[in-house]
């Protein structure tokens, strides 16, 4: 036990080590990143000491740009089941070691996810009334204690297998199917859970009718099943590029087969969606309309949704055709179809359900710098962890950073093997 425990923490240390060694790019990317960062922790240092009147939002409009990022990064994280499935249930080979750089994805994700939340509470010391059997937990009742437990489930899961895999590959064993195997199927089913409970938490409300509605969770699912894939692709050719880990076209293909078909059925559900608002014309549609055509001379959110539709259309119409088979073409596709979900998800949706307020009155919302700030720290936190997640694990699966290898000087920048296929971890 304590020789097992003393190997363990020699591995992390190696992790750890390795971590902050690179060539320029690397200390330039991690510089910038950063310094970001730092922005955004000293705009939410205001926040924290002047209250949340430092940002956009008001007692008419009390979600924003924050709810808005994590409903979209929730997406983003149930994604790497789209890598997990082809893996484990098909036994696609091309994406097997794949498979870990979603989950390290979805690991940042969700890291990025409780960061807003905790940012968007207006007295974050009170968060732990959120433990369950430590604060006052409103569960089962409360959509947001669910919401609590599956976040928090699904990053211990996905924390569990990487963690396990990496570590099985450093020492050179292969790993016992009966200690992962299971936890990935359970991963499977919580993926879908933590972005259904999230949409529970809009359907659920019903003060607000333009959340009201029974396929706000199906949206839910083909959009972060379009978008995390999308930014999946983005990052494995940045990985291949900058790392000469061996990644096919074919793996990025597939890939590309299951964004295609997500966002034909996104587009689907909202065009369902837009007719049922607008062709009933029941009382309820004046949401709709402020965010599609204007209200009272109010139109805020007008150029955004209808740039978001245009920018999945098009992405669609890329996806259909064969020309995705190019790289070039597929990662325009995926650009747009990533920028297009995060405004449809995130101000498209959020800020809507607020206006008009229960007494008529129209409040319009827009960031704040110091909240912009705050979003821009995160998003390069987020990064900033996936960028360190990446730099230990692509060492181990190359073979360079190994327990057999223990005593020698630690891999560096150049220390690369170029076109090395991945083995499997199965």
């Amino acid at each position: 036990m304590i020789t097992a425990a003393r190997n363990y923490l020699v591995f992390l240390r190696r992790c750890a080590r390795i971590a902050f060694v690179g060539d320029w790019r690397y200390y330039t990317w991690m510089g910038v990143l950063t310094v970001v960062a730092l922005f955004g922790l000293n705009a939410y240092a205001k926040q924290f000491a002047h209250g949340l009147i430092v940002t956009g939002m008001s007692d008419e409009v009390s979600w924003g740009v924050y709810i808005a990022n994590f409903t979209f990064l929730v997406g983003v994280a149930a994604a790497a089941v789209m890598m997990v499935i082809p893996v484990y249930i098909y036994d696609n080979e091309e994406l097997h070691d794949l498979v870990i750089f979603g989950e390290l994805l979805a690991v940042a994700a969700i890291i990025m996810c409780l960061m807003f939340v905790t940012v968007d509470l207006g007295r974050p010391d009170r968060f732990w009334h959120l433990i369950p059997g430590i604060g006052q937990f409103n569960f089962p009742a409360s959509m947001l204690s669910w919401d609590v437990i599956v976040l928090n489930g699904y990053l211990l899961l996905n924390v569990h297998i990487c963690g396990y895999l990496l570590y099985s590959r450093y020492r050179g064993v292969k790993p016992g199917k009966w200690f992962y195997i299971p936890f990935v199927f359970v991963a499977i089913f919580w993926a879908v859970s933590i972005h259904t409970v999230t949409a529970f938490l809009y359907v659920g409300l019903g003060g607000r009718p333009f959340w009201n509605s029974s396929i706000v969770g199906p949206r839910f699912l083909a959009s972060a099943f379009t978008a995390g894939p999308a930014l999946i692709i983005l990052a494995l050719q940045v990985i291949r590029r900058v790392t000469h880990y061996h990644i096919t076209d074919k793996a990025l293909l597939t890939l590309r087969a299951i964004v295609q078909v997500s966002m034909l059925i996104n587009v689907f559900l909202l065009v369902n969606e837009v007719f049922k608002e607008f062709y009933s014309g029941n009382l309820h549609v004046i949401s709709s309309r402020y965010l599609f055509l204007g209200l009272h001379g109010h139109h805020a959110l007008v150029p955004w949704i209808w740039s978001a539709i245009t920018l999945n259309l098009i992405a669609m119409v890329i996806l259909v055709l064969p020309l995705s088979r190019s790289l070039k073409y597929l990662n325009v596709a995926c650009v747009l179809s990533i920028v297009g979900i995060w405004i449809e998800k995130g101000m498209g949706l959020v800020i809507p359900g607020f206006i008009p307020t229960p007494l008529g009155a129209v409040v319009e919302y827009t960031p704040s710098l110091n909240e912009t700030l705050v979003c821009f720290g995160i998003w390069a936190f987020g990064l900033l962890c996936y960028t360190i997640f990446l730099r230990m694990s692509v060492p181990i699966l190359q073979g360079r950073l190994a327990k057999a290898n223990e005593g020698i000087s630690e891999p560096g920048p150049d220390d690369v093997v170029e076109d090395t296929p991945a083995p499997s971890h199965s």
